[in-house]
């Protein structure tokens, strides 16, 4: 620690930041906008600056720019000079003279960065009267709006865009006076993170197009903190609606899990919840018309009461992308040994897999954040960025750990992005990718490695064996492979923080025993690994926690005896299962009783569907892969007819005397039971505070305390005001009313500060700026780390993969936009998905002579376009997962192909 001077007052502070970054985390305020904590010091926007002092006797002092300057013990600054001030209303004076003013028509207006720097520096009248530049915008996507006339050339857009996410599209062009930030033509950006730069972006250059068409000022909008459901990162998110309408999703900082950002998938892949083809009452199916038919609440819990009264058997499918809580419910209902997990045999097994190589050790399970600090990264067989597309953004920083050693050892702090970057130029750490087909990942590659999944597993268990002897060996490797094998395992034996990356996505449990092999070889030579494992949906972890079975078993349990019900929890079977087995599976139940917010293939075969809320109008709590409970809070009191999952099922089980009245009243309720029953995760109930949490005696408001226009969508009914909603399960209110002020981390609904309206007042919340936020960062492990724990190396190894002939191994291929269940569904995602293909080598493909072919599996046949790929191995074929025109398909798994 050192002690600073500011404006006469003394600080102790640590000298590990520069001087804007500590300035701001003392609480001071100091304007600024080409800095960023997650992308360092470039000073280009000059707009930061302080008035330096050499000792206590200067007087006079130095303009100074306070993201260039380093902490040093003794130092003596002011933030309010009149010097300094001036030359930083003179600066933003500058930056504005070609800004179009458009404040009142701007979708930024409100929480825009530069109007709070403009108010901040003292700069409230606009001399310059001539002619301004302007710019042509241009078509950047169905997600993206841009007007590049609001630019001050910040150049925050491109250093995120190129240098921090990897993309490529997308530059800063200049001809003479004239600078533009966009496309060298028109087009989708192609980035995954590219919807960060409407948060990135200090003014409204860039904004969010899904919200644009229904646009809402951001005080008018009733906000609650949220977790991503697309994937089991867990990222944080906070929803936004406007009159019963989500109006659009944003990042919600974490400090350990994603941080200040979010992928596009989950930015603009929510409004599925949106859809005129939303289930918003109960359907039964009608005895005369065989048809589903609307009908009121009290019918469709006398239908469920005739099942329940039978006294016969009930049968539960669950579903991963549900909560903890409404799983635990609907396993209350039908009883634990009726209770499946709704995934495929596979999938369950693979899964339970990862989880349990986790728990035992001896490695650490870091948290997304952590997995930045890397300094050698091994990716084996996860394509990361469609899998779990943040990790791929954590990773190309973890690939800049090891060359920033260099600037380090010559004195220059990791913050100095500038100086860094001119040393480090394009260098990269040693990153190793091994998958079936290439990577977005593989511009950071040191070395790939292109093979089938058994051949991945057996490199990786060469590599364990190269790092200890003991570990079991691979004897057939050719030359390439095992040079491979050697230089990965040297690279991870003398990195500080080795990092191995892997999932589930190849469903091959060879893989992640060969990860785990590895990670137990370095534990050996008294170094502790990283073992990132990705897990196949939002709460995989958390169902898998509920001791459930798999999909396959409850058919094989049906079709050992009759079932009276089938219950199936946000879930389309027909995703999980073959076709035929699904029907067998409904077929075989006399009721099926199916609890969604949205029409499938299950529904439409179900006697009674219930309408339940999405995670926008649900509360609960979600296990991402890491082990982390997080939990989400609905945004706004839907319909009465709609309900959270867990409501009905408990509602169900009062109604017939399963349980206590009020039993399980509210969510309180429900996680009391779930750990009390299940004490391996009593750790879920301090994910967040409970519904009794009050400040002051107050509720925390979901709508800002400038929210206005509560009932004016009512007015042409009734101009008095309603009662608002009042909710039971959350310390949150659905209205303004309440304490405005900090709040526990979990229940912060939006990160606002007098004078800071931008995203970018979340340094008013944090301990340090780009640190953890005061009280903690949101959620709870469940488990540790068993570092000491000396487990047995994995020793069955897999043979190589040999190619058949007139066969092919069909593996999965995911995409970043088609293969997640329900963002597909939203219209802008619909524009970017692309049409059913098969990933076929080049030599391959050519020997087929079509440019589309037939794929027999099993008994289907689909005829699909093709894709080829020179390092795609031959003899494989690549099926796109979560196309519906292909169907579920159990890959891994032996086809015939024909032109």
């Amino acid at each position: 620690m050192v002690k600073i001077n500011i404006d006469g007052k003394v600080y102790e502070v640590e000298p590990k930041n520069n001087l804007l970054q500590t300035v701001l985390s003392l609480g001071l305020d100091l304007p600024y906008f080409c800095w960023h904590p997650a992308m360092g010091s470039v000073g280009s926007c000059r707009q930061c600056a302080v008035k330096k002092y050499a000792d206590e006797n200067d007087q006079k002092g130095r303009i100074v720019m306070a993201c260039m300057e380093p902490v040093v013990d003794g130092m003596r600054i002011s933030l309010n000079d009149p010097e300094v001030k001036k030359f930083r209303e003179n600066i933003i004076e500058l930056l504005m003279t070609n800004h179009p003013h458009d404040c009142p028509v701007c979708d930024e207006g409100g929480e825009c960065h530069l109007q709070d720097m403009t108010l901040m520096s003292g700069h409230n009248y606009r001399r310059y009267e001539f002619n301004k530049r302007t710019h042509n915008n241009q078509y950047l996507g169905p997600f993206i709006n841009h007007e590049m006339n609001r630019c001050i050339a910040c150049y925050r857009c491109v250093r995120f865009y190129r240098e921090y996410a990897g993309g490529r599209d997308f530059n800063v062009f200049a001809s003479r006076n004239r600078v533009f930030f966009g496309r060298y033509e028109d087009g989708v950006l192609e980035n995954e993170f590219s919807g960060n730069l409407v948060e990135v972006c200090p003014t409204g250059v860039f904004s969010d197009k899904t919200y644009k068409k229904h646009y809402t000022r951001k005080w008018d909008l009733t906000t609650a903190p949220s977790i991503c459901h697309n994937c089991s990162l867990g990222c944080n998110i906070i929803a936004s609606e406007r009159y019963g309408t989500v109006r659009r999703i944003t990042s919600r900082y974490n400090g350990q899990v994603n941080g200040y950002f979010i992928c596009d998938r989950g930015r603009f892949g929510y409004e599925y919840v949106n859809s005129d083809k939303r289930i918003k009452q109960p359907l039964r199916r009608g005895q005369a018309s065989g048809e589903l038919e609307a009908v009121d609440i009290s019918t469709a819990f006398e239908f469920v009461k005739k099942i329940v009264n039978k006294k016969g058997r009930l049968l539960g499918i669950g579903s991963p992308k549900a909560s903890l809580e409404s799983n635990y419910a609907l396993q209350k209902l039908v009883g634990k040994e009726n209770f499946f997990a709704g995934v495929s045999q596979t999938e369950h097994r693979v899964t339970r897999k990862a989880i349990s190589i986790m728990q035992n050790g001896p490695f650490n399970v870091p948290s997304l954040r952590e997995t930045e600090k890397a300094d050698v990264v091994l990716v084996l067989g996860e394509d990361v960025t469609n899998t779990a597309p943040l990790l791929a953004l954590s990773l190309r920083q973890a690939a800049r750990v090891r060359p920033m050693e260099l600037p380090i050892s010559m004195n220059i702090p990791t913050w100095h992005e500038l100086a860094a970057m001119e040393i480090i130029q394009d260098e990269l750490g040693p990153f190793f990718v091994l998958t079936p087909a290439e990577t977005k990942l593989d511009d950071l590659a040191t070395a790939t490695y292109r093979n089938a999944p058994d051949s991945i597993a057996r490199l990786g268990f060469a590599i364990a064996h190269e790092i200890d002897p003991s570990a079991p060996g691979v004897d057939d490797l050719s030359e390439e492979e095992a040079k491979l094998a050697k230089q990965i395992a040297r690279e991870l034996l003398n990195a500080k923080k080795p990092l191995i990356v892997s999932g589930v996505s190849l469903m091959n449990e060879k893989i992640l025993e060969a990860a785990a092999n590895i990670g137990r070889a370095i534990n050996e030579k008294q170094k502790t690994a990283d073992l990132f494992f990705a897990l196949p949906e939002a709460n995989s972890f958390g169902l898998a926690m509920l001791e459930e079975k798999a999909l396959d078993d409850a058919l094989q349990a049906v079709e050992a005896g009759k079932y009276d019900a089938l219950f199936v929890l946000e879930n389309d079977l027909y995703r999980r299962m073959e076709k035929e087995r699904v029907d067998n599976l409904l077929s075989a139940a006399e009721k099926v009783v199916v609890l969604h917010y949205l029409p499938n293939e299950t529904t439409q075969k179900a006697h009674l569907v219930v309408p339940v809320g999405p995670f926008t109008e649900s509360d609960g709590t979600l296990i991402n892969n890491e082990g982390r409970a997080q939990r989400f809070f609905q945004v706004f009191n839907p319909e009465q007819t709609i309900k959270e999952s867990w409501r009905w099922l408990a509602g169900f089980m009062e109604d017939n005397g399963l349980i206590a009245e009020d039993e399980l009243n509210n969510l309180d309720d429900v996680i009391n039971a779930l750990t009390a029953e299940y004490p391996q995760l009593q750790a879920v109930k301090e994910a967040a505070p409970d519904s009794r949490f009050r400040i002051n005696g107050q509720k925390i408001p979901r709508q800002s305390h400038r929210f206005s226009g509560r009932t004016a969508i009512n007015a042409h009914v009734d101009v008095s005001e309603p009662k608002p909603p009042q909710d039971e399960d959350s310390p949150l209110s659905f209205t303004m009313e309440g304490y405005q002020g900090p709040a526990p981390s979990a229940a912060l609904s939006r990160f606002w500060y007098p004078g800071w309206n931008s995203n970018q007042a979340v340094n008013k919340f944090q301990v340090e700026v780009g640190g953890g936020l005061h009280g903690g960062d949101p959620g709870v492990r469940i488990f540790k780390a068993q570092l000491t724990n000396k487990t047995e190396y994995f020793k069955d190894v897999p043979a190589a993969f040999k190619a058949e002939k007139d066969q092919w191994l069909a593996v999965p291929i995911y995409l970043f936009y088609g293969s997640d269940e329900l963002s597909r569904l939203t219209p802008g995602v619909e524009e970017v998905i692309p049409s059913p293909f098969i990933l076929l080598n080049e030599k391959d493909a050519e020997a087929l002579k079509s440019s589309r072919v037939k794929i027999h599996i099993l008994n289907r046949t689909v005829e699909l376009e093709v894709k080829t790929s020179p390092t795609f191995l031959q003899g494989m074929a690549g099926i796109p997962i979560g196309m519906p025109e292909i169907g579920f398909v159990n890959l891994p798994i032996m086809a015939k192909i024909t032109g």
